[in-house]
């Protein structure tokens, strides 16, 4: 997909990851950028267009798919990372949680613009995924299965928008230096969120079904069929 003269939204796009995205957009000569936000007064980029959406609630997804009838790219960032274990007394209350927003999330916005980007010409969706897809992040046990739904979704609906030409690309990022993973030790190093967001546009506009941005993402995918460490370990 060629972004220049594009129109794009990006949920999450208040801050780390998302606002990266919004900038790298922009800078490739996206002509319009919706940045997607619970509080769209967070929303600070100058250019980004303010949208009230958080995707786990319904009404703001319509409204929002309502509204945006111009888009033809959509980046579903939007996303948490609850740390709990199963012996945590939340962990069933997180678990939901994390579904909601890592993959329910990620449907609803899904269904709703997929209509719109038929529309437009098919464009591209973009699904930001995570290593923690097929691995598991010790301590932070519900963001793992959900991002793994997210996955299986991804490729589920690949085929299916294809037949209306809409390009669907899967991101698969290792940790990302931003306030979501601050308190995350690791003994890798964190993508910085600016780069990434290059590469992910970049892999965009090469037509790319899967991004792997980074070398530990790419060791974890090269390891898959095999026994895997605990990430982090």
């Amino acid at each position: 997909m060629k972004l220049k003269g594009a129109v794009a939204l990006v949920t999450g796009a208040n801050r780390g990851l998302g606002k990266a995205f919004t900038q790298a957009l922009l800078s490739a000569g996206v002509k319009k950028v919706y940045g997607g936000a619970r509080d769209p007064k967070s929303i600070s980029v100058p250019g980004v267009i303010p949208v009230q959406l958080d995707v786990t609630k319904p009404e703001q997804v319509q409204a929002a798919a309502k509204a945006l009838g111009d888009v033809n790219l959509v980046i579903n960032n939007a996303g948490i990372f609850p740390g709990s274990t199963l012996a945590s007394e939340d962990f069933f209350a997180l678990a939901r949680e994390s579904m909601e927003t890592n993959y329910f999330g990620c449907v609803a916005v899904t269904k709703a613009f997929a209509p719109i980007l038929a529309a437009n010409g098919g464009g591209a969706l973009v699904n930001v995924l995570s290593v923690a897809a097929w691995t598991s992040v010790p301590g932070y046990l519900p963001y793992g299965p959900s991002k793994a739904a997210a996955l299986m979704f991804t490729t589920a609906i690949r085929e299916e928008l294809k037949a209306q030409g809409t390009q669907v690309t899967a991101i698969l990022a290792g940790p990302i230096d931003t306030e979501m993973v601050a308190d995350l030790d690791l003994p890798i190093p964190k993508t910085n969120p600016d780069t990434l967001a290059r590469i992910v546009v970049e892999g965009i506009e090469a037509g790319k079904q899967e991004i792997l941005t980074d070398d530990f993402a790419k060791m974890i995918k090269g390891q898959l069929g095999v026994e895997l460490p605990l990430f982090g370990k």
